[in-house]
C-alpha cells in the first residue's frame, strides 16, 4: 500500500513557472525579485503592514526577541503547548522560559493563568520581556482576551503563527480598538510581531523558511537589517551591531509565491477532511475532536483526535502502531515543553527588578544541559499529550484514502 504522510507538501503548477523564472534572472542567492514579490503578497493576504521573508520559523522568532531587548535575566511567558522553535531562541538569548498551560476551549495559552502569572510578576515588581502564545494546530489563541490582559502591564505579544497560516479570528482588536474591531483579521495581526513558517509540512511551504510580520515599520526595518549580518551602509563591511544570515533565498520566495496563491483552497480542503473524519468517528465513544472557538476560524492545519483508552478500547500509541502498521503515518501531539527533558522546572519566585545574569544552567548525568523554566498550570497540556494524536492531513489526499485511515481506527475500536 503507497505511503500516507502526515501532512506532506502539495505544489499546484504555479511553483515550477515561479521558480523558472526566478533561474532565469540569475537571482538564486538570498534577496531578488520573488522575495519581494512574496513579502508584498503575504501582507496583501494577511493584513498585517509589514513582513520580512527569513530562513526559518525559528529564527523569526529569534529576531523579535533580540529586537524586544530580551537578555540573560528576563523571562518570557510561552505557551507549554507548543513545538520547541517557539522556545529555543529564548535559551539562545539567556533568557527563562516560563510555560504557560492551555485553555480546553482552543488548547491555546489559557488567558485565566497568563492574567494570573502577570499579577504574581506585578507583586515582585519584575515582568516579563514578551509573552508569546502558540496557535496550535491551526487555530488562533484568544487574541483579544492575551492583548487586553498584556496592555494592562505593558508586556509585548509575539504571536506564533506557524501553524496558522490561512486562519482567521474575529474581534483580534487591541483594547484601544482598532478599525478590525468586529471584523475577521488573519492569524498574527495586531500583535507587536508573529512569526509564520513555510516547513514542509506546514499548510503551505517553501521547502524550508519562515516570515515575521508586524504593522510596526520600524520593527521590521530593525529587523530587516539584523538579518542581514547587521551590515551598515558603507561601501565597505562595516558593522555596528553582531546580525545573523537569516534572509530567505529567491528561489525559496518563488516556492512561496506560487503556494500563497493556493492557499484557500488549501484551506478549503485541511476543513473538509476535518469534517470528513469527524463525521465518521465523531460519535465513536472515547474520541473526541479538536474543538474550535467560537471567535476563531481554524485553518484545520491538522485533523487531531483524543482518545480515553477505557471508553474507546485502544489507546493513542495503540491506535498510531496499528496505522503505521499499514503504512501511514500519524503523530503523537506536541508534548509539552515543561516535561522535555531539556528543561529543569524550577518552583522559584519571579526574579526581582534587580535580579540580573542567566540563571544556573546544569547538566545531567550524560553531560547534557537542561535550562531553567517555570511551569504555570500544566494539567491540561499534559493531558492533551497522553490522549492526543495527529491523523493525516495532506490536502492530496483522496477519499478513499481517508476510508483507510477511518478504517483502521474503527478496527482498534472494535478490537
Amino acid at each position: 500500500m503507497k505511503r500516507i504522510f502526515l501532512s506532506p507538501p502539495h505544489m499546484s503548477k504555479n511553483e515550477v513557472t515561479l521558480v523558472g523564472e526566478a533561474f532565469s534572472s540569475n537571482y538564486i542567492a538570498p534577496l531578488g525579485p520573488q522575495v519581494d514579490a512574496f513579502e508584498k503578497a503575504f501582507v496583501e493576504y494577511t493584513g498585517i503592514d509589514h513582513c520580512l521573508a527569513l530562513s526559518s520559523g525559528t529564527a523569526a522568532m529569534h529576531l523579535a526577541l533580540e529586537h524586544l531587548g530580551v537578555e540573560p535575566g528576563d523571562e518570557v511567558f510561552v505557551s507549554t503547548f507548543t513545538f520547541i522553535g517557539s522556545v529555543s531562541p529564548i535559551t539562545f538569548l539567556g533568557a527563562k522560559p516560563v510555560f504557560i498551560d492551555s485553555d480546553r476551549t482552543s488548547w491555546n495559552m489559557d488567558p485565566g493563568l497568563l492574567h494570573e502569572a502577570l499579577e504574581s510578576c506585578k507583586k515582585h515588581g519584575k515582568f516579563p520581556k514578551a509573552v508569546v502564545p502558540t496557535d496550535v494546530y491551526g487555530q488562533c489563541a484568544n487574541y483579544r482576551r492575551i492583548f487586553n490582559i498584556c496592555e494592562r502591564y505593558d508586556v509585548p505579544v509575539i504571536i506564533d503563527a506557524a501553524e496558522a497560516m490561512g486562519a482567521w479570528y474575529r474581534g483580534g482588536e487591541n483594547s484601544t480598538g482598532s478599525k478590525e474591531k468586529n471584523n475577521w483579521v488573519h492569524a498574527g495581526k495586531s500583535a507587536e510581531f508573529s512569526v509564520f513558517s513555510f516547513n514542509g509540512n506546514k499548510i503551505i511551504t517553501t521547502s524550508g523558511g519562515g516570515m515575521l510580520a508586524s504593522d510596526d515599520k520600524d520593527f521590521i526595518e530593525h529587523a530587516r537589517f539584523l538579518s542581514q549580518q547587521a551590515r551598515d551602509p558603507f561601501p565597505h563591511y562595516e558593522h555596528s551591531e553582531i546580525g545573523y544570515n537569516y534572509r530567505m533565498s529567491n528561489i525559496l520566495a518563488a516556492i512561496g509565491c506560487g503556494q500563497l496563491m493556493v492557499l484557500d483552497d488549501r484551506v478549503k480542503r485541511k476543513r473538509e477532511i476535518f469534517n470528513y473524519y469527524k463525521n465518521a468517528l465523531g460519535n465513536i465513544p472515547g474520541i473526541e475532536f479538536m474543538p474550535e472557538a467560537s471567535y476563531n476560524k481554524s485553518s484545520r492545519w491538522l485533523t487531531v483526535i483524543l482518545i480515553t483508552p477505557g471508553e474507546f478500547g485502544s489507546d493513542c500509541e495503540q491506535v498510531r502502531l496499528a496505522l503505521e502498521e499499514e503504512n501511514i503515518e500519524s503523530r503523537p501531539v506536541w508534548k509539552p515543553m515543561h516535561l522535555q527533558p531539556v528543561f529543569n522546572p524550577q518552583i522559584t519566585p519571579v526574579p526581582s527588578p534587580g535580579a540580573t545574569g542567566q540563571t544556573q544552567i546544569t547538566t545531567d548525568s550524560s553531560g547534557k544541559k537542561k535550562y531553567p523554566c517555570r511551569v504555570v498550570g500544566g494539567d491540561v497540556a499534559e493531558d492533551l499529550f497522553t490522549r492526543g494524536l495527529c491523523l493525516p492531513s495532506g490536502t492530496a489526499m483522496t477519499n478513499s484514502d481517508l476510508n483507510r485511515i477511518i478504517d483502521i481506527v474503527l478496527q482498534c475500536h472494535r478490537s
